[in-house]
């Protein structure tokens, strides 16, 4: 039988140039993309933080963990968009055993 939904961890850095008013539009973005298709069950924003190398010459990045728990295809989805979407400097996504 074909799994309905599942957990994933989803841990995404955004470019702090986008300033405050833009992390917050893309938080919510994916937030609603996520809500769309399932539940957040957790959304941690660490804030500001120094990257362990530079990316894109940036030395720092502000990280958003969200906890989730959605349809399978939702994750694929959702990477589509973190690559293609401005401001997203990396993302992971990781499904949680139970």
């Amino acid at each position: 039988m074909a799994k309905i939904s599942a957990k994933y961890e989803i841990l995404y850095i955004i470019d702090p140039a986008q300033g405050e008013e833009g992390i917050q539009a893309l938080v919510e973005k994916f937030k609603a993309m996520v809500e769309a298709e399932g539940t957040v069950t957790n959304i941690d924003e660490w804030g500001k933080r120094r990257l362990a190398y530079p990316i894109n010459d940036l030395p720092e990045g502000y990280y958003v963990l969200m906890n989730v728990e959605c349809k399978p295809e939702l994750p694929a989805e959702l990477d589509r968009v973190f690559k293609i979407t401005e401001g997203i400097m990396r993302s992971l996504i990781i499904a949680v055993e139970e």
